[in-house]
């Protein structure tokens, strides 16, 4: 790396850190909080929007069961917290559900809930982001116009503080999570207040009138209608799961310190999804979305009105009316919390990502941590992926948002099926009364959630199916076959790689062949290289593209009495790497059991526009000799001046380096009393 792009990434990123510093990365429950529940706690400011827009496809009149659609999701969100309670004490590895379900269940409904969360994570981001940037447009009007481009513009600031490492990112995020709680129970306390003092407090939408595609439904419509916007609603119970798989990210003991910021996540949740709701329908704010079969209606002049603020917004300015700093408040905080919302995503999927690829499910580079100790292919990947989906839905929220959930409630019913069936293996062999009463109350937790996390699968599947969901149920089965196509691959490689026994037998001759252009300095130290290694037999190989060169080479070869036989292959057709390969072929197959070691001198230059000028036949040669078997390739390196200028360069830690676990001088002094064979820096 060169020095300038190494201190681009040193000041966004911060100065490398050794493996042993992992445990500072560990994070206490206060900063665990903020950290992986602001996805679940920024729910409030679309879930609550989200079953206005779809009741409002029935009209007005369909508003009256706001509160118990929203009763139903407040139900369904504590059911699941206290089914990943249990969870989390018995999986404190970070595998989460794809652990609970490979365990418990077998590998391919393992690779399935990975399949379902990997989708939900993505779109969590996404979700979060665009919903933030329409509450800041809500404040800032001009950022309305450029949805897309601020949408994308949070997503790399938010890749940039992750890549940072977790702790910086959790103490980073933490302060606005808490702000954002604040502003929020604020609102719900004085709002309440204002309510028993007797104010009338009307949302800005409270006098307009909602039209909708399906005016006047009833019967099985009406039952449909309401079940679609549960479903909607439950984008409120997203996040619940990053804490499973976000496990080892907590200081010791991890399960109950994952249990109680997980109670924590869930009573707040709660309050505050329940709290907004209630205030907007007390006030009659309303939210509606042409492109979706509803629209608000202004009584007095008849016009199209939808383009009204968050419900959110809509409730803090209604409640703070009398103090607008407040309002303003809210409202940033909001927007602020759903930006850092995605970072439960930014937590949980680089996890999931280097479990499943130390499953070998996913290529092995997800399992590298980064500089800064984050997983960081993981945490890019993620953003990339966030990224295309805002550009190609337009940062549309209510668009995106049908495609949420889906996930994440597969792999709800999936693991509480596994934890029902851990309870049972448990329960076969436990024979203390006390821990088996536990782990029955346990199971009975786990299976009511089963229950209802499955009858919430069905609901969301049909009603959402038609309405974008099938690109979900297109993507989790193509990601599952590319998952199991990962496995087959790198099983197949280790068993091809099982040493037998005749591994180690030797070669019967090595028959080196040095590859020459024309005599110079790096020939030479090819040649001296090549006989050092006293191989069988040697010779220098050189091709014939023009005649009068290769003549004029033969002369000079002659003259300085090179002590190693020259060959001049025939080129008719100018050819460089054709007529090598052919020749080495041609040794191997008369001596099979012989060894063929090709030396090849290249330059090491300090430029990277040099390696255009150099090098070229020499990489395409050894791109070609690699498939050949039986054939070494050794590359001969001669420094040229420009490389002196990245000499005692300290060189940055290399990827995949934090896997190792620290050396001890323990460690380093076994290491070389076995007779020098590990060097230290092995």
């Amino acid at each position: 790396m060169s020095k300038a792009s190494d201190l681009v990434k040193r000041v966004l990123l911060g100065r490398a850190l050794r493996s042993a510093q992992q445990h500072e990365q560990l994070l206490p429950k206060r900063i665990a909080l903020p950290v992986f529940a602001s996805d679940a706690l920024s729910s409030v400011a679309y879930a609550p929007q989200e079953i206005l827009i779809t009741l409002g496809i029935a009209g007005l009149a369909a508003y009256q069961y706001t509160p118990w659609v929203a009763a139903a999701v407040v139900v369904i969100l504590l059911t699941v917290v206290a089914s990943y309670r249990q969870n989390v004490r018995a999986y404190t590895s970070g595998g989460g559900d794809f652990e609970v379900a490979t365990e418990n269940l077998g590998g391919n409904w393992g690779v399935l809930v990975a399949s379902a969360l990997m989708v939900d994570y993505v779109l969590t981001v996404a979700v979060s982001i665009s919903s933030a940037v329409d509450n800041l447009g809500a404040f800032l009007g001009f950022l309305g116009d450029h949805k897309v481009a601020t949408a994308i513009g949070l997503v790399a600031l938010l890749t940039v503080l992750n890549l940072r490492g977790l702790r910086e990112s959790g103490v980073a995020f933490a302060i606005p999570t808490y702000l954002f709680m604040f502003g929020i129970f604020s609102m719900l306390i004085w709002g309440f207040i204002r309510l028993m003092l007797g104010a009338d407090l009307q949302a800005e939408t409270a006098h307009l009138e909602v039209k909708g595609t399906e005016m006047g439904v009833g019967g099985f419509a009406l039952a449909f209608l309401l079940m679609r916007a549960f479903a909607s609603g439950c984008a409120a119970l997203t996040g619940v799961e990053a804490i499973s798989n976000g496990v080892p990210a907590f200081r010791k003991p991890k399960g109950p310190n994952a249990a109680t910021t997980l109670l924590m996540l869930g009573l707040i949740a709660m309050t505050m999804f329940g709290g907004v709701t209630a205030l907007a329908y007390i006030t009659d704010a309303k939210f509606a979305d042409p492109t979706h079969g509803s629209t608000l209606i202004d009584p007095a002049t008849g016009r199209d009105v939808s383009n009204q603020d968050p419900v959110v917004a809509q409730v803090a300015h209604t409640v703070f009316s009398n103090f607008t700093p407040m309002f303003g408040f809210v409202t940033l905080m909001t927007a602020l919390i759903l930006v850092l919302a995605a970072n439960t995503a930014y937590n949980g999927f680089p996890v999931l990502g280097s479990v499943l690829a130390r499953n070998r499910y996913l290529p092995r580079q997800l399992h590298t941590r980064g500089d800064r100790l984050a997983y960081s292919n993981g945490i890019i990947i993620l953003a990339t992926m966030a990224g295309l989906l805002i550009y190609a839905y337009g940062a549309d929220v209510t668009r995106l948002i049908q495609l949420y959930i889906v996930g994440v409630f597969v792999s709800f019913t999936v693991s509480q099926t596994g934890m029902v069936r851990h309870w049972n293996k448990r329960l076969r062999t436990e024979s203390d009364p006390v821990a088996r009463r536990e782990m029955k109350r346990a199971r009975a937790i786990n299976t009511f959630g089963l229950v209802m996390t499955g009858t919430v699968l069905v609901i969301v599947l049909i009603t959402k199916f038609t309405h974008g969901a099938y690109i979900v149920c297109i993507a989790m089965p193509v990601l599952f076959l590319l998952m199991k196509a990962i496995r087959r691959h790198y099983d197949r490689v280790a068993e091809e790689l099982v040493p037998s026994g005749e591994d180690v037998t030797l070669p019967a001759r090595n028959h080196a062949i040095v590859l020459v252009s024309q005599i110079h300095k790096p020939t030479l130290r090819a040649l001296a290289y090549a006989r050092a290694t006293r191989p069988s037999t040697l010779e220098a190989v050189t091709v014939a593209v023009d005649a009068d060169a290769a003549r004029r080479l033969r002369e000079e070869w002659d003259a300085l009495d090179v002590p190693v036989p020259l060959k001049i292959l025939d080129s008719p057709f100018r050819e460089i790497t054709r007529p090598v390969l052919d020749y080495v072929k041609n040794v191997r197959r008369k001596s099979p059991r012989d060894v063929v070691t090709v030396f090849i001198p290249e330059y090491v230059v300090g430029h990277w526009w040099e390696h255009l000028l150099h090098n070229q036949s020499a990489l395409r040669l050894k791109g070609r000799l690699l498939f050949v078997p039986g054939v070494m390739v050794t590359s001969v390196a001669w420094q040229l001046r420009s490389s002196d200028r990245l000499k005692g360069r300290p060189e940055p830690p290399a990827p995949g380096a934090s896997r190792r676990p620290p050396r001890t001088p323990s460690d380093r002094e076994g290491a070389r009393s076995g007779g020098g064979i590990v060097s230290d820096r092995d």
